[in-house]
């Protein structure tokens, strides 16, 4: 009889206590829910500005939408998935990243987003983003993937603006970027030595006459209809003069461009990678480039794995099995046949301008 009038009276405070849980539960969730739809909320940069209010640092949603409306833009520029960082298969920026110093950053608050010590100014289709990927290898970089493009479209945003596209970076690691238009745009030397005169710049360069075509190919694969090569390259087909107010002609004059640069930057804190080689011997251009950049030897040839489909070496880990990061299909485009006589047009037409360009740098690069 005790026994039974002793589980009458626990029944109803087990049945309050399991009531409680749930209610406990649900106001839980509620909170998280509205903190969730709280932090999502979009506010009015430009009303904030009217009051006097300072801008709020850029936050992660605001990147997200930044990069998606820079990648609109870019392609109605005339670039391609390159400028969004997803010219390469399977790119999701861990190839590189040091997963477990990466925690352990994030653990002990010691991750910081900085300015980039070191920048990919040029060229466009160049070998850029192989480049960028390839570094992305090494322990002590970290990059963004898309292009920033902040010295040329979007300065006046600031440079807080420009800092919080970066990733985290742990002390000891560089930060870098790549847009490769910087080099030809008159206005970035100066502003890339405001922010810091000991920037390291890299630019890749190639056969001034196969990138032409390869820029030319690009625009083609997204607007079939523009006229030919031919035609785009001469102001007069019947006079032979070379258009060099087109784009794809003038990126290939490098040594006038270059002048530019050295107005505000010494040679020793320029670095030119050849192209070429960076497809045939990507491991020994990555090792002037890691000797450039002051970084122990990381990135060999252990890292890399011809594709003979593409014709261009696929990224690896050495200790994994894992499969090989390969160009994407915006990567190594068949060319348009070029009647020759028009190639041996550029070719006599670019060669003043490289033997310059070899003579300012120290390097023949083979073009001629």
């Amino acid at each position: 009889m005790e026994y039974s009038l002793h589980c009458h009276s626990t029944q109803p405070v087990k049945n309050k206590l399991f009531v409680f849980c749930i209610m406990l539960s649900l106001w839980v969730y509620m909170l998280y829910c509205c903190v969730g739809y709280c932090s999502t909320t979009p506010t009015f940069v430009m009303e904030e500005r009217s009051r006097g209010i300072p801008p709020r640092p850029l936050q992660k949603q605001d990147q997200e939408v930044f990069l998606k409306s820079q990648s609109r833009d870019l392609l109605n520029n005339e670039s391609d998935a390159d400028s969004r960082g997803d010219g390469w298969e399977e790119n999701k920026g861990d190839v590189a990243y040091d997963e477990d110093s990466g925690v352990a950053g994030a653990l002990n608050g010691s991750e910081t987003k900085k300015l980039p010590q070191a920048i990919i100014i040029g060229v466009k289709k160049g070998g850029t983003r192989a480049l960028l990927e390839f570094l992305r290898l090494h322990p002590d970089i970290r990059a963004v993937g898309a292009e920033p493009h902040f010295f040329d479209r979007n300065y006046e945003k600031g440079l807080e603006w420009y800092r919080e596209l970066m990733p985290k970076t742990l002390e000891g690691q560089l930060t870098m970027e790549k847009t490769p238009s910087y080099f030809v745009t008159k206005e970035v030397p100066g502003r890339i030595h405001a922010m810091s005169k000991d920037t390291k710049l890299i630019v890749v360069v190639r056969d001034p006459v196969t990138r032409a075509i390869s820029d030319y190919t690009q625009t083609r694969s997204k607007k079939p209809d523009i006229p030919s090569f031919e035609s785009l390259t001469f102001k007069n087909i019947t006079t032979n003069v070379i258009d060099t107010s087109w784009s794809a002609v003038q990126i290939g004059m490098y040594a006038r461009h270059l002048e530019q640069w050295l107005q505000f930057f010494p040679m020793s804190q320029l670095l030119f990678v050849s192209g070429e080689r960076l497809i045939s011997d990507p491991a020994g251009e990555m090792a002037r480039v890691q000797h450039f950049l002051g970084l122990r030897r990381e990135v060999t040839h252990k890292h890399f794995h011809f594709n003979p489909a593409k014709g261009f070496p696929c990224l690896k880990r050495p200790e994994s099995n894992s499969k090989p990061h390969c160009l994407g299909k915006t990567k190594g485009r068949t060319h348009p046949n070029i009647h020759p006589d028009v190639i041996q047009r550029l070719r006599d037409f670019y060669k003043p301008f490289n033997k310059k360009f070899y003579h300012m740098t120290g390097h023949d690069f083979g073009w001629d």
